[in-house]
């Protein structure tokens, strides 16, 4: 009975609206996110643009885009090439690290091993049981 009553353009209608309003929601916190992490302005300022944004929403949310599109994207990349070199710093340490606890890996364990090997300290089955531990490990 319900779907008789309700017409399918009433439906996509419906749709659009409420789509819409997701959209909004998401630009707010999206634009509140974006004041909230600003350091080029003080409390005062944020508290201001907040302010606007609340009472006015549709003029406050628009006039800070128009008035901040190029701060907000600098402040996207410079958060992304914080986070990459955060990253690729954790990288480094962690490689660092394994590099230090495996002695440099299997091919630094099979060239110190072929040293033992050409100075007659260790015989060719020894060699190739540490060559075949080294690559099995790694």
């Amino acid at each position: 009975m319900f779907a008789a009553d309700y017409p399918f353009l009433d439906i996509v209608w419906t749709m659009i609206i409420f789509f819409t309003w997701v959209m909004w929601i998401w630009m707010m916190v999206y634009l509140f996110t974006d004041l909230f992490r600003r350091r080029d302005i003080g409390g005062f300022g944020k508290a201001a643009w907040a302010v606007f944004m609340i009472i006015l929403p549709f003029l406050g949310a628009l006039i800070y885009l128009i008035a901040q599109h190029d701060g907000i994207t600098q402040r996207n990349q410079d958060q992304a090439r914080a986070a990459e070199q955060a990253f690729d710093a954790r990288v480094q340490q962690a490689a660092a690290a394994t590099q230090t606890t495996n002695g440099g890996g299997a091919a630094s364990e099979i060239q110190r091993a072929h040293e033992l090997l050409k100075a007659g300290t260790i015989t060719q089955d020894e060699f190739d049981q540490i060559k075949s531990r080294a690559l099995a490990i790694h």
